[in-house]
């Protein structure tokens, strides 16, 4: 199981360095699928390494006014979240996460134009906060209002926002006790696939093509949930 996992973390990086967001939409599934009990906190913690790796490489063109209205209503989404982990059971989770990822997908694949105004951003915020402590998978909210811009904006300032959206979402877990030490010696064990990954990425940057590896990327993803959400519903 850890060899999946950890395999799996790989992909996620390495989707999340080239685009911007993917640990979470791709690894929820899987993870969720394996060991429920994990969820959402080790891919809380993979979604704080990970962007944090990338703004230790690149800290530039992040959108700092985007950000100061989002960040802050991520805050009550949070709380909102916290209280939806502790009222659900494991296969209300799995129909959640199995869910919310298929979402994602389509609302990526479709790549809906929204205007990024201030209303967008504080809703996207607070929609992300509940989704992202709930499942680990608070990205697409907040990525349709950034995917029209350019590819390092994009990567860093998603960067910015999931390193502390993820902090917000683990804080608020273990004020509630749910996180466990599990999490935390998992989440140190597969720091080196996150690496592994985001070097990855910086290879395929060069190479092929983002739409490419996108496409298949979501194919997997949109897979992978509909196996959980059967699963669970079963």
């Amino acid at each position: 199981m850890v060899a999946v996992l950890a395999a799996t973390l790989v992909v996620g990086a390495t989707v999340q360095g080239m685009v911007g967001l993917g640990v979470g939409l791709v690894s929820a599934p899987v993870v969720t699928l394996l060991a429920p009990e994990l969820m959402p906190g080790l891919l809380l913690f993979m979604g704080f390494f990970t962007p944090a790796f990338t703004l230790a490489a690149d800290r530039s063109d992040i959108d700092w006014r985007g950000l100061g209205w989002s960040l802050p209503f991520r805050v009550p989404g949070t709380v909102a979240g916290v209280v939806l982990v502790a009222v659900v059971d494991e296969r209300a989770l799995g129909i959640a996460v199995g869910a919310m990822v298929l979402v994602s997908v389509l609302v990526t694949w479709r790549t809906l134009e929204v205007p990024q105004t201030r209303l967008n951003l504080s809703v996207a915020g607070m929609v992300s906060g509940v989704t992202g402590t709930a499942t680990s998978i608070g990205g697409p909210p907040i990525a349709v209002l950034y995917q029209h811009e350019r590819a390092t904006r994009i990567r860093n300032t998603l960067a910015v926002y999931f390193a502390v959206g993820a902090v917000f979402s683990l804080v608020g877990l273990a004020i509630a006790g749910r996180i466990t030490r599990a999490e935390i010696g998992l989440a140190c064990l597969f720091l080196p696939a996150l690496v592994a990954g985001l070097w990855l990425a910086g290879v395929l940057r060069r190479r092929l093509p983002t739409d490419s590896i996108r496409t298949g990327v979501l194919v997997v993803c949109a897979v992978s949930a509909a196996a959980l959400l059967v699963r669970s519903v079963v």
